[in-house]
């Protein structure tokens, strides 16, 4: 009977984000205080004009087009152009069910090597087992705040000898909580070489200082952008996501349309009405409102956390920290995290489900564990954060991070 599952499927284990969750919450049913650190999704609500719009738009009922609603992929090339400086059209645009499936059908599509920097994102290898393509693995540092250098993008294609390569780059970056400042440098590459660019920026509109820089703006013609609804807008269950293709790339686009019409034919038609407004209102006060209590939250937790043995890099956007338990003495990251939740409640992930080395005793941090709706209705206005703050409106992440740095000295 073990034949009729396909030998690369059984390579698989479930997605280690749900795993994590579906963990966590099974332990919760059983008594035990847990600590929500290993799952990655935004606390906060979604703005009300977006869910008076689907609202409104919930009689919506017909099978909409392929590709999306045109009136959809009109508001989000404009969004990117706006924001981004861009210079993307309607018909660049294919929206889907989030940007994990339209990966997926990108990978399949797709008839070369992956290459991936470590760490990234947990499901951009297991896409690509499924889709039987090669991957490539670049490992960075704290160093080099996570990212590949120019330098070492050129020797990986180099070594990797194969004319078609895809490069998945996510900046904000899930799990380091870091933002690619090499963009330019990447790019001089990439067009050297002809590498196309999977730009994943899923947490591009909460960077925390600095103006979100996209690498398409230094390699337009070679990269796809690719975002959605679910870290801003707070839609993660909606499932709505895009890319941007560029129309050097069309020959791609229209391989992914072909493929998204042979699986999910097109996205609910009330989300996407919805998401009309997602684009095209102004949400500029929602988002400085979140991205306030996130970059407080997150500093809260770097500056409680760093020590003589835990090594984390300063957040600067999305809401993940990527520590390193130096004195931490185990055969595997994996088996940190088990002992860490057993101990202490916290739920983390381990840095191996992100293509680190098992040996190093990382693990990704998610600083999303409270009650955002509670937490915005609360700092309304001016009014600057404090650690008393964090008490009130996140007793989890204080909590969770005082038992986890005890942890830590007890090692």
């Amino acid at each position: 009977m073990n034949k009729i599952i396909k030998e690369q499927i059984n390579l698989l284990k479930p997605s280690a984000t749900l795993a994590i969750n579906e963990e966590s919450d099974r332990l919760k049913k059983k008594g035990k205080k847990v600590y929500k650190f290993g799952f990655g999704q935004s606390p906060f609500p979604v703005p009300e004009s977006i869910v008076s719009a689907l609202k409104k738009y919930a009689n919506k009922n017909t099978y909409l087009p392929m590709q999306g609603l045109e009136e959809l992929r009109l508001a989000i090339s404009n969004h990117l152009n706006q924001n981004n400086d861009n210079v993307f059209t309607p018909e660049d645009i294919v929206v889907g069910p989030g940007t994990k499936e339209l990966m997926f059908l990108t990978q399949i599509a797709f008839g070369g090597e992956i290459l991936l920097s470590a760490p990234s994102w947990v499901s951009y290898q297991p896409q690509a087992i499924i889709a039987k393509n090669k991957v490539h693995w670049i490992q960075t540092s704290a160093d080099t705040n996570w990212f590949p250098t120019a330098e070492q993008l050129e020797s990986k294609i180099k070594s990797a000898n194969n004319q078609n390569l895809l490069f998945f780059m996510n900046s904000p970056n899930n799990p380091s909580g870091t933002v690619c400042g090499n963009l330019q440098e990447i790019a001089e590459v990439a067009k050297k070489y002809k590498l196309i660019i999977l730009s994943d920026e899923i947490y591009s509109q909460l960077t925390f200082e600095n103006r979100y820089r996209s690498i398409s703006n230094f390699y337009p013609e070679g990269t796809i952008v690719s975002s959605g609804l679910s870290k801003w807008c707070g839609a993660g269950g909606w499932r709505l996501g895009f890319f941007a293709i560029p129309k050097q790339l069309n020959k791609l686009k229209n391989s992914l349309k072909i493929l998204c019409s042979e699986s999910f034919t097109s996205v609910s038609a009330p989300i996407q009405y919805a998401a009309v407004e997602a684009y095209r209102g102004d949400h500029s006060k929602y988002l400085n409102a979140i991205k306030k209590i996130l970059s407080f939250t997150g500093n809260y937790v770097y500056e409680n956390l760093k020590s003589n043995v835990i090594n984390v890099t300063k957040p600067e956007g999305g809401f993940y920290l990527f520590p390193e338990f130096t004195n931490a003495r185990f055969s595997s990251s994996s088996e940190m995290c088990k002992n860490i939740l057993n101990k202490t409640g916290v739920a983390l992930l381990p840095g191996s489900d992100f293509g680190v080395d098992s040996k190093k005793m990382l693990a990704r941090l998610s600083y999303t564990d409270f009650n955002g709706d509670n937490f915005l209705a609360n700092i309304k206005g001016s009014k600057n954060l404090n650690n008393i703050d964090i008490n009130k409106f996140a007793p989890n992440i204080a909590e969770g991070i005082s038992k986890l740095k005890d942890w830590s000295k007890s090692l």
